[in-house]
């Protein structure tokens, strides 16, 4: 029988306390905490990048081939932390666009580059809806 809180694919280095799920311990960690932000564990991936696809309706296979230095297990296990800690990765990530959102005020790209990008987003949402 286990007592008390449990480590599940998760591996936190703050002060936050994060509890187990009801499945058991797993071998892998999935997410840390660095840099004030939530990255997969030994990656320079945030795990803002891949709850924003997974929000957008991406499966976690579709997500994998966006990185293809992750495992599908990487991904699932990110995506397992992400929906057993809402409340802290959304902090997270809203705090994360927003810095972007800054960065891209005090730092605005050409308006031919910013053409060119929305070129290119248009017509790869046709290949990844396909």
């Amino acid at each position: 029988m286990l007592v008390g809180p449990k480590k599940v694919g998760v591996n936190i280095r703050s002060s936050l306390n994060y509890t187990e799920s009801s499945e058991g311990l797993m071998s892998e960690h999935f997410v840390e905490r660095r840099h004030d932000s939530f990255y997969l564990t030994c990656t320079r991936v945030p795990l803002a990048s891949l709850v924003l696809e997974f929000q957008a309706g991406e499966p976690a296979e579709a997500i994998r081939a966006h990185y293809p230095t992750l495992s599908l297990e990487q991904v699932y296990g990110a995506i397992t932390f992400y929906l057993g800690n809402r409340t802290e990765v959304e902090a997270d990530l809203a705090e994360r666009l927003c810095e972007e959102d800054e960065y891209s005020k005090a730092h605005p790209a050409p308006m031919d580059l910013k053409d060119k990008f929305a070129r290119m987003r248009a017509q790869a949402q046709p290949r990844r809806a396909g």
